[in-house]
């Protein structure tokens, strides 16, 4: 008998450990993917966690109080069925699980996740950490009924199973240092193919930096060089060294030129990136303080971008009057400043460009009068790099809009601004400086500018400043909005024309049918859900 008893209670904590591991990874479902977005970091996931007004823990501590007082009470109701009565008891676990995973349904993220096999790999080891941390609790609670033997701990055991919801994200945090083991030696390799694939193509390599307009740059210089060059680009926003692998190793196509962007979060980013896949050339687009919260200080960023010059085997070219800041660099550095008598509006944007002592005067699509800059940084390099000037005048005009980055879309009469990729101080200014261009009236929708650091609160407040005298103000999210209404407040703003909505979904709902033929709406950065 005594044998009998103990294979029904392995299989009944076999059952739990899988079952309830199962409903609590379906719960992790947003946490995992907030895991994605913060680039697999650990400590990234818990400070998200962390903001202020996050809800997650909140809803997670309500699922576990819920959970606890129904098991108690349907355990103590069934406990005349003795043993039984604890395993009757989870099936509060169960409706509450559901319960939470309908409700969290409701709150659709910004940035669906995306099932990368390196994510899935992450949904079967947390699944695997969870069953055996179940299954080890539920084997030693039943342990310690079988020494004790009181009836009120017999009914009420796996209680202690309700507490797990509120340790979901540690426990995602070991399940990923666990894959860490794997992923770490997969993803060197990985790195290592795309070096070799990139040297034995022997194409020269441009790298591209700065604390703004990367992205712009690299598709700009891009189709600049488009016709003498076999050009190989980074796609969309790919500046990590894994980002840049891809390109490389997934491209089919030949190349003579790669243009790789290079992003930097933390001070030995470039540094990295620039002793994997060392530049020929290289462009920084200029700087200010964003990631200041991640690099501690400006002195930080002024420093890590310009180990882009040391690495560059040529020269550097570096956006006007960022130059400066680079002392002891003056040998390997080209400044941009061919640009001048420059005319914007919402039509595009015309300027001189004078290349090889000749001036010519040339128009592009593009929006504001910063682009006329972004342009002249990528067509003197172009022009170093052999393409000629009259080619370089006609790519201009060529130039196709760059996807959420001042992006004019016109729907049904409305002229729509999509900036949903800007998340900078200066990349802010320009484009309400744009938004002024257009006629009719002036909405504009915005959660605010993140990764300030110390700076964070005085630059939203500024920016809610700058808001004053424009139509309507959508406001997006919890964090940042206060901040933001404040400023526009102390500005002289009229509140009754600022609107604070929770997601971008519902921003979108509160313009439908209001906006009228000739209103233009500016989307100013659509932030990942990790900064709402």
């Amino acid at each position: 008998m005594g044998i009998f008893i103990s294979v029904e209670k392995t299989i009944e904590c076999v059952l739990i450990a899988v079952i309830y591991a199962c409903l609590l990874v379906m719960i992790s479902g947003k946490i995992l993917g907030m895991m994605q977005s913060c680039a697999y970091v650990g400590k990234k996931l818990v400070k998200w966690t962390r903001r202020r007004n996050n809800m997650l823990m909140s809803r997670l501590s309500l699922l576990t109080l819920a959970s606890l007082l129904t098991y108690c009470i349907l355990s103590l109701c069934f406990s005349f069925v003795g043993q039984w009565s604890a395993v009757i008891g989870l099936a509060a676990i169960v409706i509450f699980c559901f319960t939470y995973l309908y409700a969290d349904a409701k709150h659709s993220v910004k940035s669906p996740v995306t099932l990368t096999p390196r994510l899935k790999r992450l949904y079967r080891v947390l699944w695997l950490v969870l069953a055996i941390l179940i299954y080890i609790v539920v084997t030693l609670l039943n342990f310690a009924d079988y020494v004790w033997g009181q009836v009120l701990f017999t009914s009420l055991k796996y209680v202690v199973l309700t507490f797990f919801p509120v340790l979901l994200v540690p426990i995602v945090c070991f399940a990923n240092l666990i894959c860490l083991v794997y992923e770490k030696p997969k993803n060197a390799k990985y790195i290592r193919e795309a070096r070799q694939k990139l040297s034995a193509s022997g194409a020269t390599v441009v790298g591209i930096t700065g604390s703004y307009g990367k992205t712009s740059a690299k598709n700009i210089l891009s189709h600049l060089l488009d016709g003498d060059y076999k050009v190989l680009s980074t796609p969309r926003s790919y500046n990590t060294p894994l980002g840049i692998a891809r390109a490389l190793n997934e491209s089919e196509e030949e190349f003579n030129l790669f243009i790789a962007e290079m992003g930097a979060r933390h001070v030995g980013d470039i540094e990295e990136l620039c002793s994997y896949f060392t530049p020929d050339y290289a462009l920084i687009t200029g700087i200010c303080n964003q990631h200041l919260e991640s690099f501690g200080s400006i002195d930080n960023i002024i420093s890590e971008k310009g180990k882009i010059i040391k690495a560059a085997k040529n020269f550097t070219c570096i956006a006007k009057g960022c130059a400066s800041l680079f002392t002891g660099e003056e040998g390997k550095i080209k400044t941009a400043d061919i640009v001048k008598d420059v005319l914007s509006d919402s039509t595009g944007t015309q300027f001189t460009l004078t290349l090889g002592g000749q001036d010519i005067r040339v128009k592009t699509k593009l929006l504001g009068e910063h682009s006329a800059y972004n342009i002249g940084l990528c067509a003197l390099l172009a022009y170093d790099l052999g393409v000629s000037a009259e080619h370089i005048a006609e790519r201009i005009a060529s130039i196709e809009y760059i996807e959420h980055r001042l992006q004019p879309i016109v729907s049904n009469g409305v002229n729509i601004i999509d900036d949903g990729y800007n998340s900078n101080i200066i990349g802010a200014r320009a484009a309400l400086k744009v938004l002024s261009t257009f006629g009719g009236r002036k909405i504009v929708v915005t959660p605010g500018l993140v990764e300030l650091g110390i700076l964070e609160e005085e630059e939203n407040r500024a920016l809610g400043a700058r808001l004053v005298g424009v139509d309507r103000v959508i406001l997006v999210g919890e964090t940042l909005v206060g901040v933001i209404s404040e400023g526009y407040k102390e500005a002289g703003g009229d509140m009754e024309k600022l609107t604070v909505v929770h997601t971008l979904t519902d921003a979108q709902e509160e313009l439908k049918g209001r906006l009228l033929a000739g209103d233009t709406v500016l989307f100013l950065n659509d932030l990942p859900d990790m900064y709402i």
